[in-house]
């Protein structure tokens, strides 16, 4: 029996974690949830999980929560906690063996540390992490034995593909020495992969948040649309696969069937496949080295009309350009790329900025701030926060201007 943490237990990487717990009820145990501000969905989860602690927001989403509790008698206590230092607490607990980050952006960056330094297994679904501090991230997994497995469906399936004698920690070890020539990091293309360029200054939030084949929120969508979302994951497979950038492929497979593929110095290609649910790389990364249930169907191959594969093309995805090239910049650009485009896409979401103008905050962002290096986790953050100014002040100057596509 594993006793695990879930670090955006409302979000739907999260409750995808409770469905493959819920399925191994003998295997896994719920020590603790966090949530941002749904109140509601966390009230559900506790009342059938029994954590012994939670954490929200703010102090007045723990009230609220706290009130909840005190109709349902039949619930043993819970310690209703709040705030970014509580997460921090429940991530190094040492109740808890194994912690799923799936805190959407930033704001994961410190509890997931937290849980590295406590020499957790990290499932790790905040792409964001690595994103912002791969270096000074991957030097404190190594430095505290920590565990990491990645979650999200492209690295679980790279991760697969692997040699297992390396798999556990082929973030130490240089993959051309196990005859790994190439990563081919896969992507549907999003919602707009047949749309004319010219028209996708249209887009509205309704339509970029439905995504084709997979299931997940609204910011994540999002990405996926612009393929930010896998130019964040060609960041981080760099870091989890001690890769370099021009060892990382991207290749368009509108599918969604294959995962991500491994490229062999032997002419062999090595694919993970499924069919497009969450669940499969969640339960893998719970159970690893075993497997266990996921309540994923079985790929259905006669079901497998097509498989087709294209190059990505920059001009309909700037942001991926963009991500390429923070990749080969170094960390300081890569925090000023998640940072920036954390700000457009909420803008866009809320009707304040058109959907080909994320790219163009972003890009400003890059321009105005550069690469600067960062050392600490403390530089991470305060580049971090430079570039949500300047994301923000171009906004507004912009709105003011009446410049912005809405």
């Amino acid at each position: 029996m594993q006793s695990l943490c879930i670090l955006g237990a409302t979000g739907s990487i999260g409750k995808s974690t409770l469905d493959v717990v819920r399925k191994n009820p003998d295997l896994y145990r719920v020590e603790s949830l966090t949530a941002n501000s749904n109140i509601n969905e966390l009230l559900l989860q506790i009342i059938e999980f029994k954590p012994t602690r939670v954490v929200v927001v703010n102090e007045k989403a723990a009230d609220q929560l706290s009130v909840k509790l005190k109709a349902h008698t039949e619930i043993d206590a819970v310690d209703v906690l709040h705030g970014e230092q509580a997460l921090c607490q429940v991530a190094q607990d040492m109740n808890v063996d194994m912690v799923m980050a799936a805190i959407v952006g930033a704001a994961g960056l410190l509890p997931t540390l937290a849980a590295v330094r406590a020499g957790k297994k990290v499932l790790l679904a905040n792409k964001e992490s690595l994103v912002m501090s791969g270096e000074l991230f991957m030097n404190e997994v190594i430095r505290h034995n920590a565990i990491l497995l990645p979650i999200d469906s492209e690295h679980n399936a790279i991760f697969q593909c692997m040699p297992f004698d390396v798999q556990k920690s082929a973030y130490q070890h240089h993959f051309a020495d196990q005859g790994v020539s190439k990563i081919l990091l896969t992507g549907s293309g999003g919602p707009f992969l047949n749309t004319p360029i010219s028209d996708l200054s249209c887009v509205t939030p309704e339509q970029a948040v439905a995504h084709p084949n997979w299931s997940m929120g609204r910011k994540i969508s999002v990405d996926s649309a612009t393929m930010m979302n896998k130019g964040l994951e060609f960041i981080e497979a760099k870091w989890l696969f001690n890769a370099s950038a021009e060892d990382i492929e991207v290749v368009i497979h509108p599918q969604s069937v294959i995962h991500s593929m491994v490229q062999y110095v032997d002419g062999s290609v090595i694919a993970q496949m499924g069919n497009p649910d969450m669940r499969t790389p969640i339960a893998h990364a719970m159970a690893f080295p075993q497997r266990i249930d996921s309540g994923v169907k079985p790929l259905n191959f006669f079901e497998c009309k097509d498989f087709t594969f294209t190059e990505p093309d920059f001009a309909r995805y700037p942001c991926l350009a963009l991500a390429i090239e923070a990749c080969n910049q170094g960390q300081g650009a890569t925090t000023v790329l998640n940072a920036a485009n954390e700000i457009a896409v909420e803008a866009f979401l809320n009707n304040q900025l058109g959907f080909t103008d994320i790219a163009t905050v972003v890009k400003h962002s890059m321009t105005a701030i550069g690469s600067p290096r960062a050392e600490s986790i403390d530089d991470v953050l305060a580049i971090d926060n430079a570039a949500r100014v300047v994301a923000n002040e171009w906004l507004n100057s912009n709105k003011r201007q009446g410049y912005m596509n809405v």
